[in-house]
């Protein structure tokens, strides 16, 4: 079997994170991805230009074009009627503006799949503004539950809106409308923003704030730093062990390798007024008193769900292997190696294979179906594309 993907071309218009994420995913899984990057000078010659900072573009091609020049946007618009999925990254109505309709599109190629990516909601009233991560996941409602009792909100890095609520989300739009194309024969819009994405993902906790899991403060509930059992310490060489003992039977485990017992406890483990800070105290106490090389020796291969808190340095040193997000028995992705988005970043220069992909996809060949104007790809006039 060929991988899930497989002669699925992805047209992916540049980006910040969630759209070149989004790409990725589909690149992983076998689709052939061309990238359209823009012009810039020495494009398409035999000189090799500086990268992009997109370090996630491993498995893709690049073509460079200018969309605001007639004959560059005439060349895409030639394009696409042969390609399956459009990635717009771009805020709302830019790519209407800037010639690309996804109507018109969509009459022209009735199979195409245009997935669309914004931050903001596009009915919501921070459409039209910039924004990044924090700003989406800040209206979302996600941010203003991380964080310690007491203290300001703190942005889980770019993860929850680029790429799980953003890239992650936007993919599967894609997979379902592929599938969905299976049965229908037609493509369709997909729309997916980073507010709703975060929004869904924190489903159980926003859920949970109606129950005694999640109803109190930020960072006085169980399992958002508030609860000494689900906490991280540090160790005596200054590391860290991450601690979750939540049912019973692994809350013992924890006080045995630790040498305590409920005995030594003032009360029941889940009495968040006597038993928990005296925990807290306790446990940082506990922790600083022996190396994360120590704790380990102790925890390892047990279920008292203590283990160290690993750095991405220590993995990437350890000869950890980066694997795709999930493994398909028959048809699974391309493997992660050094090259291709294991530890080392896999960066493309603007305009690096694309002309290999368009001939591979089309049959184009340069000075008869295209040619290279001010660092760009434009359509050759009176060619048939």
């Amino acid at each position: 079997m060929g991988l899930p993907l497989n002669a699925v071309k992805v047209l992916e218009l540049a980006g910040l994170a969630p759209g070149p994420f989004t790409g990725l995913l589909c690149a992983d899984w076998g689709a052939s991805v061309l990238r359209v990057d823009r012009p810039v000078p020495g494009a398409h010659t035999d000189n090799v230009l500086p990268t992009t900072r997109d370090v996630l573009s491993h498995g893709k091609t690049s073509i460079t074009v200018d969309l605001k020049n007639e004959a560059g946007l005439k060349l895409i618009k030639n394009l696409l009627p042969h390609v399956d999925v459009l990635i717009d990254p771009f805020r709302p109505g830019v790519l209407e503006r800037i010639g690309l309709p996804p109507d018109e599109l969509l009459r022209v190629n009735p199979r195409l799949i245009i997935a669309r990516l914004t931050g903001f909601r596009r009915d919501g009233k921070y459409a039209n503004m910039a924004g990044h991560d924090m700003n989406y996941i800040a209206v979302s409602g996600v941010l203003s539950m991380i964080g310690g009792k007491g203290q300001r909100p703190v942005p889980p890095l770019n993860l929850m809106g680029d790429f799980a609520g953003g890239g992650l989300v936007c993919f599967l739009g894609i997979v379902l409308a592929l599938l969905a194309r299976v049965s229908s024969g037609k493509g369709q819009i997909v729309e997916s923003n980073m507010v709703d994405g975060s929004a869904f993902i924190a489903i159980s906790p926003r859920l949970n704030m109606k129950t005694p899991l999640w109803d109190r403060p930020r960072g006085t509930n169980l399992l958002d730093g508030g609860c000494p059992y689900y906490q991280v310490y540090e160790t005596r060489d200054g590391q860290f062990m991450a601690v979750a003992a939540i049912e019973p039977q692994f809350f013992d485990l924890l006080l045995k390798g630790l040498s305590l017992t409920t005995s030594d406890l003032p009360g029941p483990q889940d009495d968040r007024h006597k038993t928990w800070p005296y925990l807290f105290e306790l446990f940082t106490n506990l922790f600083k008193s022996k190396s994360r090389r120590e704790w380990e020796d102790i925890f390892d291969g047990t279920d008292a769900c203590v283990t160290p808190v690993l750095t991405q340095q220590e993995l990437e040193q350890s000869g950890y292997e980066q694997r795709p997000i999930v493994h398909l028995k028959s048809t699974p992705a391309y493997g992660y190696s050094s090259s291709r988005g294991g530890w080392t970043p896999s960066t493309l220069y603007p305009g690096q294979g694309g002309e290999t992909t368009l001939k591979e996809w089309l049959g184009w060949k340069r000075n008869r179906n295209y040619s290279v104007v001010d660092g760009g790809l434009v359509k050759v006039e009176g060619s048939k594309l």
